[in-house]
């Protein structure tokens, strides 16, 4: 629902909170490598696993989120499109809309809040997610351009 991403949330409580294997700064810098890099953003789950236990936490988190994921989805987009006119495939597609962006929200927060948390970061921070919110909303603009204004934002000491 949404893709690996909106598990982000989950997984951040998870290694970090919960367990404390890598820091909040490694969880984020690990979503955007994988965002800025080419290819699935699901590639963040390989560098989390690569942080916690090198090449064994990265192949086990690759195979753990994509073999079962990839199974499910291959299966239930083949009975979907068999029955895509039925009216329960379309208000159960309709349904997932606000799910996927509750969670997308949730991984969003979870992402700045020590960025929000910190009392000389604080207005930088929610000054650009006030900026990613308009833009999104307002423009047809490439997301990873505002991950690249993050990052310059970051690189010149504004976050």
């Amino acid at each position: 629902i949404g893709g690996a991403i909106t598990t982000a949330s989950d997984m951040q409580r998870y290694v970090v909170a919960e367990h404390g294997w890598i820091t909040d700064a490694q969880f984020t810098s690990a979503i955007a490598i994988a965002q800025a890099a080419p290819g699935p953003n699901v590639l963040f789950v390989a560098v989390i696993g690569w942080n916690v236990a090198g090449v064994a936490g990265m192949l086990a988190t690759l195979v753990g989120t994509m073999l079962p994921s990839t199974l499910l989805v291959l299966a239930v987009s083949r009975w979907a499109a068999r029955r895509r006119e039925s009216l329960a495939v379309r208000a159960f597609a309709t349904g997932m809309a606000p799910l996927t962006l509750g969670l997308l929200a949730a991984t969003g927060w979870v992402l700045a809040e020590p960025f929000v948390r910190a009392p000389d970061r604080r207005i930088g921070a929610l000054a650009l997610m006030g900026v990613t919110i308009a833009v999104m909303l307002k423009t047809r603009l490439s997301p990873i351009w505002l991950v690249a204004l993050g990052a310059a934002v970051g690189a010149l000491g504004g976050i």
